[in-house]
Formats: structure tokens, C-alpha cells, sequence
């Protein structure tokens, strides 16, 4: 069982949870010098996401309509190269 956390962790369980202090007071210090907080960082990571989300897909309409044009090309593609790889056998 040791050998096991000792390979999960990739070093000695002491040794792991001091590099994560060490590591987390430089990141802390990091992001406290630029004035940010975790609550911003998460928010801007949402934020983020929906105007990726409303950018590509505007909305469920538009990601129908997507879905369709991009169909009408895969699933005959995919139908012939099946047809053809059983001509093949």
C-alpha cells in the first residue's frame, strides 16, 4: 500500500505535501501581487466559456443548423468509406 501513495504522489507523502506549501505561498504571492483573487479567476474562466459558447453557437437554432450542414457530409462520407471497406473483403 505504501509503495502505491509513494507512486501516486511521486515522492514521499511529507515530502509532497511540503513542496505544495512551498509552491502555494509562491502562487498566492504571485497572484496577490496582481491583484487577483480566486473568486475573479473563476469568473473570468465562466465568463470565458459563454462567450466561446454564444460565439461558436449563438444559440440552439444555430447548433442545429451546424449540426446539420456538418451531417450532410460526414454521414455520407462515412457510409461510403463502410461500403467501401466491405467491397473489400
Amino acid at each position: 500500500m505504501s509503495e502505491r501513495i509513494h507512486h501516486f504522489l511521486g515522492g514521499s507523502p511529507i515530502g509532497v505535501a511540503v513542496r505544495l506549501i512551498l509552491i502555494s505561498i509562491l502562487v498566492g504571492f504571485l497572484l496577490s501581487w496582481l491583484n487577483l483573487n480566486p473568486h475573479d479567476l473563476i469568473d473570468w474562466v465562466v465568463r470565458t466559456f459563454e462567450w466561446a459558447w454564444r460565439s461558436l453557437f449563438g444559440s440552439a437554432e444555430r447548433a442545429v443548423y451546424y449540426f446539420l450542414l456538418g451531417a450532410a457530409i460526414v454521414v455520407p462520407v462515412f457510409i461510403i468509406s463502410r461500403l467501401l471497406k466491405i467491397g473489400r473483403r
